[in-house]
């Protein structure tokens, strides 16, 4: 017979094929991996989109995100209203997804949000190579269940703000990172930098705050010459901080005239806002610094700060159930692996990720206060670390019973489908030592020999009790957050009773128990930790308790609640206007003869419902606080005199500024009933066309 030749694979194949591995599990991946993993994605996907329609848009920036959707000039600077008058008072780039979103699918409140819950699933995803990568897919998973149950993970990912976004970036550049480390490669390395300048897009300087750990680590561990890795870094940080600056550099250049007043300066320059407004007077006690506007009490929080912040009644519940797991894993991943290496990868993931906890956690507690949503930036590495902590502590349990049993003390080997839910227990304990070379792209010579003889496990002690202890620990935190609202009490009793068959499960094996045991015990200990938070984290469905469309956070706290706590806050989406809203834009819009702004409306606070109902020209007076010094009382009068501006609307919920003094002494005031109202409120509204 004729043989007939293999085909050769072309460049194309061999590109899909490459395509194929960065987006899909090995080959060989246990059985339960891409199951486990599809249903973690399952429950992400309905946590965070569960009734859409409805979601958390933050007032302020879902105003903006329907202008940015109607007009480019609004898209690409961030403008608050479609005329791009003044802009929002952060950077636009976390609103353009959103934008485009109600761009692509109409002014709807789900559009505004989907962009939101695709970018939290993509971030429970992402997690998951990450940390598979590094530690296996016993951690990876752990990690991906951790990351998904995190409450306030769960309440962010249903609102419109930047932090989602920002969380999603930095994952992104550790995982760049790690890669770079790994693999000796450049490339990745600059893929960092640029995920970091991305992610100084969405939420600015907070997206800094990683580099130092990123730096320390690479030269700490990536291999090569110091020098040769000084200047890799150095090249990295070059094209983060041209990433970073891009838009600051555009807005800078651009001529005042072209595009709009950059909230939150006194002086219209975009480095007041990020380095102002957003960064240097949110840590002194001078709030003007650097040319920054003055925050108030609608634009500064002054709480949940202090060097408890991340255990306190309303942030704990949120972000820290794992918290203790996470230092514990970070002190013992370190320190059990002296010795190692200077290249060990698996006490680079520890540091990486203990790193950015830290570094955030000292932020926080230094700065004059903090939303608690701006906690959901360390959920992932709580969740990496809790995840490779439970891996490390678990081989080393499975390390002590294997060096343990004698040839004839085994015991009597079960059929695999009833033993092992996961091919090859040897393949695996690679993962959780953190390496396997079949699953390294460029693998950096052969793996050293790490195995341990029976003797030198022996002489570890009682390592293998940290696994249980572990899991004991970090149910009876969860006991500790829980206490003080006693929230989901009756979720307790279920946690402390897993919590019980795992670690006695866990604690009493010997020679003789089955694996099929030792893996109900371990799973049960797992649901302990992980049932209270999923309780905090499913009642974000609830609007009673998601806390405020501006700050949003699950449970039972906050000041959202404590002042409604029996009535959940009411949501306005887009295109779904109040009756007063929509009468007093039906009586604009009539009387309305050709002038380019519909309104002028003193600061975001009166602005921001007509905004989200319709995408109008309206001239934000004094921008989020209401105290920026746009527009000036002459520049306004100039606008009402060329008859591009008549109605201006003033609210007494915000102060006073020389423009809202000229509109009461130069514009008449209009009754309520002319369009249809009893009273105004807090509102008047003025006509200041030229009597005639």
């Amino acid at each position: 017979m004729t043989a007939i030749p293999a085909v050769q694979p072309t460049g194309a194949h061999r590109g899909r094929q490459a395509a194929n591995r960065r987006f899909s599990l090995p080959e060989d991946a246990p059985r339960w991996e891409r199951p486990a993993l599809a249903a973690v994605l399952a429950v992400a996907t309905v946590l965070y989109s569960w009734g859409i329609g409805h979601a958390a848009l933050h007032p302020f920036y879902g105003a903006a995100i329907r202008s940015m959707a109607g007009s480019w000039r609004a898209f690409f600077f961030g403008g608050l209203d479609a005329g791009g008058s003044i802009s929002i008072d952060k950077l636009p780039g976390a609103f353009w997804p959103d934008a485009i979103s109600v761009w692509l699918f109409g002014p709807h409140t789900w559009a505004a949000a989907l962009p939101q819950v695709v970018e939290g699933v993509l971030t429970v995803w992402l997690l998951h190579r990450i940390v598979r990568a590094w530690s296996g897919p016993f951690a990876a998973l752990i990690a991906a269940l951790v990351l998904t149950l995190t409450p306030v993970t769960v309440a962010l990912n249903r609102a419109t703000i930047p932090d989602t976004t920002l969380t999603l970036l930095l994952v992104a550049a550790a995982g760049a990172l790690q890669k770079a480390v790994r693999t000796e490669r450049l490339l990745p390395l600059i893929t960092c930098g640029i995920w970091v300048g991305l992610a100084f897009q969405a939420k600015m300087l907070q997206a800094w705050l990683v580099l130092p750990v990123f730096a320390a680590v690479y030269q700490l561990v990536a291999p090569g010459a110091p020098l040769k890795r000084a200047l890799r870094l150095l090249l990295g940080g070059a094209v983060a901080l041209a990433v970073s600056c891009f838009w600051i550099l555009i807005a800078w250049a651009t001529p005042a005239a072209n595009r709009p007043y950059l909230d939150g300066t006194s002086d219209n320059n975009p480095f007041a806002l990020v380095f102002g407004y957003n960064g240097l007077s949110r840590f002194s006690s001078d709030s003007t610094a650097f040319g920054a506007v003055a925050g108030t009490a609608a634009s500064r929080t002054t709480g949940n700060t202090g060097w408890d912040m991340l255990i306190n009644d309303t942030v704990g519940p949120q972000v820290a159930w794992f918290l203790p797991l996470a230092v514990l894993a970070t002190v013992l991943g370190v320190a059990r692996r002296v010795g190692r290496p200077r290249t060990d990868l698996t006490r680079a993931g520890f540091l990486l990720w203990g790193g950015w906890l830290a570094m955030h956690g000292l932020v926080f507690s230094v700065s004059n206060g903090n939303h608690a949503y701006y906690t959901a930036v360390i959920a992932p590495a709580l969740a990496a670390l809790a995840g490779g902590g439970l891996a490390l502590f678990r081989s080393e349990y499975e390390a002590k019973y294997a060096a343990e049993l004698e040839p004839g003390d085994k015991p009597k080997q079960e059929p695999r489908d009833a033993q092992e839910p996961e091919p090859g227990y040897e393949q695996e304990t690679w993962y959780q030592l953190g390496w396997d070379p079949r699953y390294d792209p460029e693998p950096r010579g052969e793996p050293e020999q790490e195995a341990e003889p029976a003797a030198e496990h022996a002489a570890t002690g009682r390592r293998h009790l940290t696994l249980p202890a572990a899991i004991a620990l970090t149910a009876a935190w969860a006991l500790v957050l829980d206490w003080p609202t006693r929230f989901v009490s009756w979720l307790l009793p279920v946690a402390v009773m897993l919590a019980l068959c795992g670690v006695v499960g866990l604690w009493s094996r010997g020679p003789r128990t089955s694996p099929r045991m030792v893996h109900a015990a371990l799973a049960a200990g797992i649901a302990a930790t992980l049932v209270v938070p999923a309780g905090w984290a499913v009642s974000g469905l609830d609007p009673l308790y998601a806390g405020a469309t501006a700050s949003p956070m699950a449970g039972p706290v906050g000041k959202s609640y404590s002042e409604h706590p029996h009535r959940a806050p009411r949501r306005r989406g887009l295109d779904r206007p109040s009756a007063r809203d929509a009468a007093l834009l039906d009586y604009l819009t009539t009387h309305r003869r050709g002038e380019k702004y519909l309104l002028a409306a003193q600061a975001a606070y009166a602005a921001e419902p007509l905004l989200r109902a319709k995408s109008e020209p309206i001239l934000v007076m004094g921008g989020f606080t209401g105290s920026t010094p746009f527009p000036t009382a002459q520049q306004l009068g100039s606008l009402v005199t060329a008859h591009q501006l008549r109605y201006a609307l003033l609210t007494t919920e915000r102060p006073t500024t020389p423009t809202t003094t000229w509109v009461k002494s130069h514009c008449t005031r209009i009754r309520p009933t002319a369009y249809g109202l009893r009273t105004d409120g807090s509102f008047t509204l003025y006509d200041c066309a030229p009597q005639r």
